[in-house]
């Protein structure tokens, strides 16, 4: 009964997930010729919920935006994507720094024999709903960025395999635009990125890559060495 949970859980998930890339999917094609409606239609979505971080990470990257992906208004999408996502586990982060300094700052005063009024202290519950959910926006933001890279991977790996396949120079003006993209996300969102560096050099940037992909991770690595 718990794995067949856990499978519905994970299919109902799975289909969201393609409900929301669907429905940006359909706002591109209604204002793909106005790009400062599409910026700020997405920030919406986002900032009510509608959408996630990874479903506009998954959209950007997807198909229906080959024709725009080296836009600027895309990017402009992404990076605050990313920037939004930090905003609220940052937020989550010290809702429960707070919430745990009020109750070391009662324990304080107990200690002293001073009267602590509840009403200002968040119980034990409420602390672990504050956590739970701090762990949740961890695990997405962590997600979101294990997206971001793996679709990187997957649009460079596609074009270098093309280009090998055909005897042409992969080292195009796309490709290079590319690659300051994928560079552009690691230097701009380092503090966050190095967060899951572990992460993402067991799971992503692997010595299966190609090396041209491999180098810019290990470059971005080499910062902190």
């Amino acid at each position: 009964k718990v794995c067949l949970s856990k499978v519905l859980y994970e299919t109902w998930k799975n289909n969201q997930q393609v409900t929301k890339v669907c429905l940006l999917k359909v706002l591109y094609e209604t204002w793909k010729n106005n790009q400062q409606m599409m910026v700020l239609l997405v920030d919406k979505l986002l900032r009510t919920e509608v959408v996630d971080c990874s479903s506009v990470a998954n959209w950007l990257f997807s198909f229906e935006m080959q024709h725009d992906f080296t836009s600027f208004y895309v990017w402009e999408i992404m990076h605050s994507t990313i920037k939004k996502m930090s905003r609220h586990v940052d937020q989550l982060q010290q809702e429960v720094d707070s919430a745990h300094d009020l109750m070391e700052a009662a324990k304080r005063k107990e200690a002293d024999g001073l009267d602590v009024v509840d009403e200002d202290v968040p119980s034990d519950e409420a602390v672990e709903r504050m956590e739970e959910k701090l762990e949740a926006a961890t695990s997405a933001q962590k997600n979101l960025f294990l997206v971001i890279f793996q679709r990187f991977i997957i649009v460079l790996t596609e074009h270098l395999a093309r280009c090998e396949s055909a005897g042409m120079d992969y080292n195009t003006p796309w490709y290079k635009w590319v690659i300051e993209r994928l560079q552009q996300v690691f230097l701009l969102h380092h503090e966050l990125v190095f967060r899951y560096i572990n992460t993402l050099e067991q799971l992503l940037f692997t010595s299966d890559i190609d090396i041209h992909i491999l180098e810019v991770f290990q470059q971005f690595c080499a910062l902190r060495s």
